[in-house]
């Protein structure tokens, strides 16, 4: 790739990143190549669609929750290791609009990017079960349940970016075994 096209295309996925962070995927291509300083053209030819772009931003994101899941399954206490990593993704997602969007949508996105979320996915079951086992999770909680909490609490709590501490509490307590 030629030093402008790589520049160009650096700086749309930096401008990407900040744009889906703060307002989403709702932004426009056209949109995110003018902030870029970019034609739209160029925008298209580095990222022919908007959910390639996004998926191409979301991937660092969705990376760095999986390695964190991967540590954490290596905690003393499995329940600690569950709940610890289950309220750091909700705040992640509340302070960053790409997270949110990306558990929530129904994007589109190429295997390999689907991998990433398969991968995000199985790094809570995980931790979910190895906490079951442990007697800290309740053992009726499906993997299910957990994704309907997690998104229902990140589409509930939508721009406010306040990391609602109580709720997270009551929902944590809600899973605990008796």
């Amino acid at each position: 790739m030629r030093a402008d096209a790589q520049r160009n295309r650096d700086k749309l996925l930096q401008v990407a990143h900040t744009v889906f962070m703060t307002e989403g995927i709702s932004v426009s291509m056209d949109e995110i190549a003018r902030r870029a300083g970019v034609g739209v053209g160029t925008a298209y030819r580095h990222f022919p669609t908007k959910e390639d772009l996004f998926g191409a931003v979301i991937v660092s994101h969705k990376s760095r929750l999986i390695e964190e899941a991967s540590q954490l399954l290596h905690h003393d206490n499995p329940g600690e290791a569950f709940f610890q990593y289950f309220a750091a993704t909700i705040r992640e997602g509340i302070a960053n609009k790409a997270i949110t969007d990306a558990l929530v949508s129904n994007l589109n996105i190429e295997t390999g990017r689907s991998e990433i979320a398969r991968d995000f996915w199985s790094g809570l079951d995980h931790l979910l079960v190895r906490a079951q086992q442990h007697g800290s999770v309740r053992s009726d909680a499906s993997m299910e349940d957990i994704k309907l909490l997690l998104i229902g609490i990140l589409q509930a709590t939508g721009d406010s970016r306040t990391f609602p501490e109580r709720v997270v509490s009551i929902l944590c307590d809600g899973l605990r075994s008796e």
